[in-house]
């Protein structure tokens, strides 16, 4: 099959589509951890991660005839991991919130920053509401702009845009008495 995409894994991936288990295991030794994460930053329960990692890896190796190459494997696998996620997150019934542009005053705090703690700042990301914390995750670390995401959740551009906003003064009201950051 000619892709559009040429792998670094490609000889495990061609291995896989004639069903090679030990190829099977080496790609995922490869994938395992990013995914985790992915999924990690978006369901923020580590068991949950873990067995929606395991899933998207059995879906993926169950339907890796429908990889076409147009995009890198890391990134076909991601969007599998992405929707089980969601998934897990719309069977605990998330909501989006829709706002709109009027109802939505801005802030944009642009205080002075030295360094930063970052595990407080992963605390943080992790203590913010499901919704919110989808959208910065797949905006701010995935890199989906907000059409993408409005896509994915099944909202509007604007909830989406709404929802990161919301986030990240939300996040800056979790940081701001926690003495995270540093002046020189």
């Amino acid at each position: 099959m000619e892709t559009q995409y040429k792998n670094i894994h490609q000889e495990l991936i061609d291995l896989c589509r004639e069903g090679n288990r030990e190829a099977q295991f080496q790609l995922y030794k490869l994938y395992y951890k990013p995914m985790y994460n992915v999924s990690l930053r978006i369901v923020n329960e580590e068991a949950e991660a873990e067995d929606i990692m395991q899933e998207a890896f059995l879906k993926a190796f169950r339907k890796i005839d429908t990889y076409k190459g147009e995009v890198s494997f890391g990134a076909w696998l991601k969007k599998i991991v992405i929707n089980r996620s969601l998934d897990h997150l719309k069977k605990k019934r998330v909501r989006f919130e829709e706002v709109s542009e009027r109802t939505l005053k801005l802030s944009d705090d642009n205080e002075n920053v030295g360094e930063v703690n970052v595990e407080s700042i992963k605390k943080a990301i992790r203590s913010l509401p499901d919704g919110y914390r989808t959208v910065l995750s797949l905006f701010l670390i995935e890199g989906y702009d907000h059409e993408e995401i409005g896509q994915i959740l099944g909202i509007s551009n604007s909830a989406s845009r709404t929802q990161l906003s919301r986030a990240k003064s939300k996040l800056r009201e979790l940081l701001k008495g926690k003495e995270i950051f540093s002046f020189n």
